[in-house]
């Protein structure tokens, strides 16, 4: 048998963290068996459902690198393959016309709540000879009306539903569209799909879609119900406390295998391991080891783990990425030094893309003006010597690299009997506008001659019309 999963959103928003992790499982889950890993957009909502939503799905399925072996495949495309099933489930005598008005709905479920009992429906119209003139009504599955449902979960375990407490759902509306329940089924049953894996919140619909399924004579899958996703607080997530499209994670300046490495571990663990690759994800992931209790989000832990990748990831892989924030801030990082190597210059000190990028500008776009505070200390007559001192030095340089740089600074230093600090500050601030740059060898490499010899030539000039 070949293992099928399927991860199965609805286009009403972005891809959020928590469907993000769904899709993960599901992936890993076909890709460790070998199996095939199916994209369905289930857009039978026409109300909410929108282009824009399933574009927003697309772009964040593919910045993650979950990639699907078939679809996406779209509900509102299958419309007469719905009607095809009701109308076989009702030849069948398993589904039957419902003419019961929402007034006389209501009144049936505040009797039962009056007389204490569970408000459900009551299977009246099972029965009803003729129908209502003038109505057009709904078609109800026909459930089981004794009997057990088992649904043998593969992270809960066996969870067994009594059918008597199962009422006869709706598979179809007055206007013929197809609901939920009843589109699931048949995506899944046509798809062959063997592995339903999804948010536990829908554990309650799990029991009545086996049931639909058997009664179509199809093959049952194996269902995992993944717990939810909790904010820092331990409370439902909501957009404040972490709810964000997938793409908010790229706009925080987070590498896709951090995020993926993250989600894994929400409700998942193989040991004390805390960073998987992805051949490691797929060896090891099991669906019987993921934990049934809720996980909650960690900040921190998640810009611990995008760091831990910068400084562990190839240099070309990190700056295929912060190319793009670059990008975000108009700057061409073919207008300058290598991406790879300012990544290696900043990966030490930055836990983001964001702040990697902020720190990278410098390297490709001349500054505006000198931070007020870094020049009044560090751009004065009393520096003055030390600038031109070294500015003569570099001046000279044959080689243009990091060990020359660094001997030349040290030697201004001793010869004018100050301390590293003391001329390299100056010089960091007259060539980045800022006291704050990676060591300052590399950043004149980065930098390069021309830019670095100019910087101290508008230092020297802005302390000279300070004293004047």
């Amino acid at each position: 048998m070949t293992v099928r999963t399927r991860f199965a959103p609805s286009p009403t928003g972005y891809l959020h963290i928590g469907g993000a992790r769904t899709a993960l499982f599901s992936w890993l889950h076909a890709r460790k068996h070998g199996g095939v890993f199916v994209l369905r957009i289930e857009d039978t909502d026409l109300e909410r459902s929108n282009a824009e939503s399933v574009n927003a799905i697309l772009e964040g399925m593919a910045w993650l690198g979950l990639e699907y072996d078939e679809g996406p495949f779209y509900q509102t495309q299958r419309f007469d393959r719905y009607k095809e099933v009701v109308d076989r489930l009702l030849a069948a005598g398993n589904a039957y016309h419902c003419y019961c008005s929402r007034e006389e709905l209501d009144e049936m479920r505040e009797a039962q709540r009056a007389r204490g009992e569970k408000p459900r429906y009551d299977g009246r119209c099972r029965h009803r000879d003729a129908p209502r003139e003038g109505v057009n009504p709904v078609v109800r599955f026909r459930n089981p009306d004794e009997g057990k449902v088992i649904v043998d979960d593969l992270i809960h375990g066996p969870i067994v539903f009594d059918n008597t407490e199962l009422d006869d759902l709706i598979i179809a509306r007055s206007d013929g569209t197809p609901t939920y329940n009843l589109t699931v089924v048949v995506d899944d049953m046509d798809m062959a799909i063997t592995h339903v894996v999804r948010g536990d919140d829908h554990i309650n619909n799990t029991p009545r879609q086996i049931n639909i399924l058997r009664a179509l004579g199809a093959t049952i899958p194996q269902y995992a119900h993944v717990a939810m996703i909790l904010g820092e607080d331990g409370k439902k997530l909501s957009k404040r406390t972490g709810a964000a499209s997938v793409m908010e994670y790229r706009d925080m300046g987070l590498l896709p295998e951090v995020v993926l490495n993250y989600l894994v571990r929400l409700g998942w663990s193989h040991g004390d391991q805390e960073v998987f690759s992805l051949d490691e994800m797929i060896e090891l992931f099991d669906l019987n080891a993921v934990n049934k209790a809720a996980s909650a989000l960690n900040h921190q832990k998640l810009l611990w783990l995008n760091q831990h990748y910068f400084k562990n990831s190839p240099p070309e892989h990190v700056a295929r990425h912060l190319g793009w924030h670059l990008g975000q801030r108009g700057v061409d990082p073919s207008d300058g030094p290598a991406l790879e190597g300012v990544v290696v210059a900043l990966r030490e000190r930055c836990k983001t893309l964001v702040e990697m990028a902020d720190g990278s500008v410098i390297f490709y776009r001349d500054f505006d003006t000198y931070d007020a505070k870094a020049a009044s200390k560090n751009l004065t007559a009393a520096t003055e010597p030390a600038l031109r001192a070294l500015r003569e030095a570099l001046v000279g340089l044959l080689v243009w690299d990091a060990a020359a740089i660094n001997a030349c600074v040290e030697a201004v230093a001793q010869a004018l009997e100050l301390g590293m600090g003391k001329v390299a500050q100056p010089l960091r601030v007259a060539c980045t506008g800022g006291s704050v740059s990676p060591p300052i060898d590399q950043t004149l490499v980065l930098l390069g001659r021309d830019r670095t010899l100019n910087g101290i030539d508008r230092a020297l000039r802005y302390i000279a019309e300070n004293q004047a």
